[in-house]
This record gives C-alpha cells, structure tokens and sequence, in this order.
C-alpha cells in the first residue's frame, strides 16, 4: 500500500496521529525535500529507505514506488502541509491508477491555516467574510484567466495565497485592483510554524516594501483581508438571544 501523507506545514507535531503512525511503519519514505521538515524523518525506522523527491522525476517517484509495492514494502509518499494542496498528487495518483496500485491520503495541517493560527485571527467572522479563497499568482505554471488574481480579489473574500510572494509587488498590484483600495490588511508569514518562522504585517500599501526589505522570497503564505483587522458581529452559535438543537435561548 502506498500512502500520501501531509506532513503539516512545519511543526513536527502537527502531522496527524495516522500520519505519523504510517510513517513510523513505512518502509520506504519519499519525501519533499526541503520543504519537508527533516524532522519528520527521526520516526523512520532504522532500516527505512529514505528517498528526496527533489532530484526525482514523477516516472522516478513512480518506478520507486511500484518496485516497492512489487516487494511487499509499505511506502509512505510525504508531502508538506496538506497533499491536497498544490501537491502536485494527482499525476502520481493518475500514474498509480493506470498500473492498478492502491493507495490512499492521509490529509494534512495546510500552511494557510498554520499561517493564519501563527497570527492568531480567523477567516471567517460574522458581517466580515464568510468565504476563504485559495489561490496563487501566475508564473511558470499558468493560472486559468477567470481565477487571476485582480478577479478573486474583487470578492472581497478573506484570502491565503499560495506560492507568490517572490511576486510581491505584482500581487500587491493586482490585489490593489482587485480591492480598489490599498488598506486592506495583509499578514505574510515566512515559514508557518516553523521554528524560524517570521510574520510581517502590513497593508496592500506597505506590505511589499516590508516583504523585501526582509528578504523574504519563497515559504511565504500571503494572507489578505479585513478579518485580520475589522470590527465584527458576535457569532450566533454562542449568543444567548439565539436558539438552537441544544440550547433554548435566555430570556
């Protein structure tokens, strides 16, 4: 059996309880490479084969992984964050599909929620937004015209984008479009729950002078709405003039 497990995005405790368990069974791991943290790889057994998927072809991950599965061994495929998630999973899946191996997923902690608890705000809040868009600027891997980012932007919908902030200034500007205007509040957080994790703070104004004025070029989560700094209405599941199946409203 072949195994895709999200690793969580850093922390090496936020993987979940199967995942960690499959990877201290597995006989051969495949990993992300450095964006996988290596600790994850301490609950390998000793005589696990390790293998790092960053100088690996698909039809290399894939050959590795059906020798594996010919010779009885349990195979764990370790992706960051939730392999869901730009995980680039479905053309293994597909390839595994073909030659009729099984496999399953094992979700993962996705870094755009590691980044929005290492702020310590919400996405989704009462009157604010209600909606979470996920998504990445264009770059070596397009992105469909109906989903750039100015027209996401125009939504107004709390946002987590993905693989973008080596584009900071492009984003910034699309995002600015998208808003129509420039004091929506961004949070970037450099390596989420990582041990050398870094948040900056900022607006659509200023964000991008302050991204570069860090260094900050990849590993970064962008984070962009008013939930991050907005006044808000109570949520209904706690108030008590609101009624619900397990509790009748105060009087």
């Amino acid at each position: 059996m072949i195994s895709f497990v999200g690793a969580g995005p850093g922390n090496v405790d936020l993987i979940t309880v199967k995942g960690r368990r499959l990877l201290e069974e597995a006989d051969i791991v495949i990993y992300a490479g450095s964006l996988v943290s290596k600790e994850h790889l301490d609950f390998c057994k000793e005589e696990s084969q390790l293998f790092n998927s960053a100088s690996m072809t698909l039809e290399e991950v894939i050959e590795t992984m059906e020798e594996s599965v010919q010779n009885g061994l349990k195979v764990v495929r370790l992706h960051t964050g939730d392999p869901t998630i730009y995980g680039a999973i479905r053309e293994q899946m597909d390839m595994l599909d073909e030659k009729g191996i099984l496999y399953e997923v094992v979700p993962g902690v996705s870094s755009f929620t590691g980044a929005c608890s290492s702020i310590k705000k919400e996405f989704t809040l009462p009157d604010v937004s209600q909606t979470i868009i996920l998504t990445r600027i264009e770059g070596r891997t397009p992105v469909p015209e109906k989903e750039d980012l100015e027209k996401l932007a125009a939504h107004k919908a709390s946002m987590a984008i993905f693989l973008s902030v080596q584009d900071i200034d492009r984003v910034v500007e699309k995002l600015v479009r998208g808003y129509k205007r420039d004091d929506v509040p961004v949070a970037v957080v450099y390596k989420a729950t990582w041990e050398d994790e870094h948040i900056i703070i900022g607006n659509l104004g200023d964000i991008a002078e302050k991204v570069k004025s860090k260094g900050i070029n990849k590993m970064a989560q962008i984070l962009v709405g008013d939930f991050i700094e907005a006044d808000y209405s109570r949520s209904k599941l706690y108030d008590p003039t609101f009624t619900h199946e397990y509790r009748r409203a105060s009087k």
